[in-house]
C-alpha cells in the first residue's frame, strides 16, 4: 500500500538505480506524479508520452487497446469481440482517441517535441498496470522511435499484464504483482485523478516559484509557509511570525504557492489540491536540498488546508503541523489522515472558524490541540494576538522536533 503516486515513485526509483544515462517517460496522466519521482531519484531528464486506452463503451476503464502519438494502435481483438464493441464502433473510438491525444500533446508539449529517445534507454512508468495494453501501445511508439532500450516500471500490476509486456518490452520492474484482479488505485491511499494542469506543473517541476529560506545556524528543523487567501511570500503577519520563528532558532521557508498569473485567477486561490501539489513540491526540495532537517508546515487560512492535505501526503516528512485561522473544512477527509502532531490556533471572536477547527478536530487520529486566542478576530490584527500565535507554533515545533537518531 503506497500513500500516493509519488510515494510509490519513490520506492520504485530505488529499484531502478543499475540504469544510467537513461531517458524517463510517464504515461499520461496518472503515470506522470510516479515518473517525476523516478527521473528525481535517478536524477534523469523526463517527460510524458501521450497514449489513449481504448475502453469498452459500457465501462471506458475496461481498456482492450490503445492508442498513441505518431499513430500507433493496439488492439486485443480478442477482449474487443468479448466485451462487443464492432468494428464500426472501433473506428470511432480510434478516432475520437487520436483527437484527445493531439489535445494533450498541445497541453503538454507546446511548441515542441517528445524528447529525443533515439538509440538510448527509455524507462517508460505508469501508475500501475491492469491489462497492459497502453503500455503495449507506447513501447510501441517508442520502437517506432527507434529507443535503444525500454524498461516498463510500475509500482503494481496484474499478473497477466507483466507477462504481456514482458514479451514486448526488454524489461519490466514491477514492485507488487497480485494474483487477482483489481483496481490498480486500491494499492494507494491517495489515488485521485490526475489534471491537466498537474502534468503541465510536474514536467515543469523545476520553474520557478519564487521563496526566501532564513538558515539560522545549528536550526534542526525548517518551517514551510502556506499562505491563504491568494497571499504571496511578502504576506506581513507570516514574515512577523517567520522572524519570531527564526529568533528561536528555527529555519523558515516563505515561498509563493501561485505564479503571477495564476494568483490573478481567484479560482485558483480556492482550489485546495493545486496548493497542496505546490506545497508537496515544497517538500520534496527542501528534502532533496536539505535532508538532515526536519520539515514543519505553518498554514494560514486556505493554506492550512493545502497544509494539512500536504501533510497527509508527506506523512513520514512533515513531522508537524500549525494552523492559524485555518479552514479545515477545505482539506477533504485529510484531517483524518494526518498523522504528523497538529496544533489549531484560531482567533475567540472567530466563531464560525472555530467550529470549523472543532469538527477537524474531532477527525483527527494524530497527536492535536486546539488554541483559542482571546479578543483575536480571523486575521490576528488586535495588538498582541499575532504574537501569541508566534509564541504557540515556535512551542509547538521545538517540543516536536525530532530526537537526533543515534550512530
Amino acid at each position: 500500500m503506497y500513500q500516493d503516486r509519488a510515494s510509490a515513485g519513490r520506492t520504485l526509483a530505488r529499484s531502478l538505480t543499475d540504469l544510467y544515462d537513461a531517458v524517463v517517460l510517464g504515461l499520461a496522466r496518472g503515470g506522470v506524479p510516479v515518473a517525476a519521482e523516478v527521473a528525481g531519484g535517478l536524477h534523469a531528464p523526463l517527460d510524458v508520452l501521450v497514449v489513449r486506452k481504448l475502453g469498452a463503451p459500457w465501462n471506458p476503464e475496461f481498456g482492450f487497446g490503445a492508442v498513441g502519438e505518431n499513430g500507433i494502435v493496439a488492439v486485443d481483438d480478442v477482449v474487443r469481440h468479448r466485451v462487443g464493441v464492432d468494428d464500426d464502433t472501433l473506428a470511432q473510438l480510434i478516432t475520437e482517441g487520436q483527437t484527445e491525444i493531439d489535445r494533450r500533446v498541445a497541453r503538454y508539449r507546446p511548441g515542441r517535441s517528445l524528447v529525443d529517445v533515439a538509440h538510448r534507454t527509455v524507462i517508460l512508468v505508469d501508475d500501475g498496470l491492469a491489462t497492459g495494453s497502453t503500455a503495449i501501445a507506447a513501447v510501441q511508439v517508442l520502437r517506432a522511435l527507434g529507443a535503444r532500450r525500454i524498461v516498463v516500471a510500475v509500482p503494481v500490476g496484474s499478473r497477466d499484464a507483466v507477462e504481456r509486456l514482458r514479451t514486448v518490452a526488454d524489461d519490466v520492474v514491477c514492485l507488487e504483482t497480485p494474483a487477482w484482479s483489481e483496481a490498480v488505485g486500491s494499492h494507494s491511499v491517495d489515488f485521485g485523478q490526475i489534471t491537466d494542469d498537474e502534468v503541465v506543473s510536474l514536467l515543469h517541476g523545476s520553474f520557478a516559484l519564487p521563496g526566501d529560506l532564513t538558515l539560522p545556524p545549528g536550526t534542526p528543523m525548517v518551517v514551510a509557509f502556506a499562505h491563504g487567501s491568494g497571499s504571496s511570500r511578502f504576506s506581513p503577519r507570516n514574515r512577523e511570525v517567520s522572524g519570531y520563528l527564526n529568533a528561536r532558532g528555527l529555519d523558515t521557508f516563505l515561498f509563493d504557492l501561485l505564479t503571477e498569473d495564476e494568483a490573478a485567477d481567484r479560482t485558483n486561490v480556492f482550489d485546495i489540491d493545486l496548493l497542496a501539489t505546490r506545497v508537496v513540491s515544497a517538500i520534496d526540495w527542501l528534502q532533496r536540498e536539505h535532508p538532515h532537517l526536519a520539515i514543519g508546515l505553518f498554514g494560514a487560512s486556505t493554506g492550512a488546508a493545502a497544509a494539512l492535505v500536504a501533510a497527509s501526503r508527506r506523512p513520514e516528512e512533515v513531522v508537524a503541523v500549525v494552523s492559524r485561522g485555518g479552514r479545515p473544512d477545505l482539506a477533504g477527509d485529510a484531517p483524518a489522515r494526518v498523522t504528523a502532531p497538529t496544533l489549531l490556533i484560531v482567533g475567540g471572536r472567530d466563531y464560525d472558524v472555530i467550529g470549523l477547527n472543532s469538527d477537524a478536530a474531532r477527525q483527527m487520529l494524530c497527536e492535536h490541540r486546539i488554541e483559542i486566542v482571546p479578543g483575536a478576530t480571523h486575521l490576528f490584527e488586535e495588538p498582541g494576538t499575532l504574537n501569541q500565535v508566534s509564541a504557540l507554533a515556535a512551542d509547538w515545533f521545538r517540543t516536536h522536533v525530532p530526537e537526533p537518531a543515534v550512530v
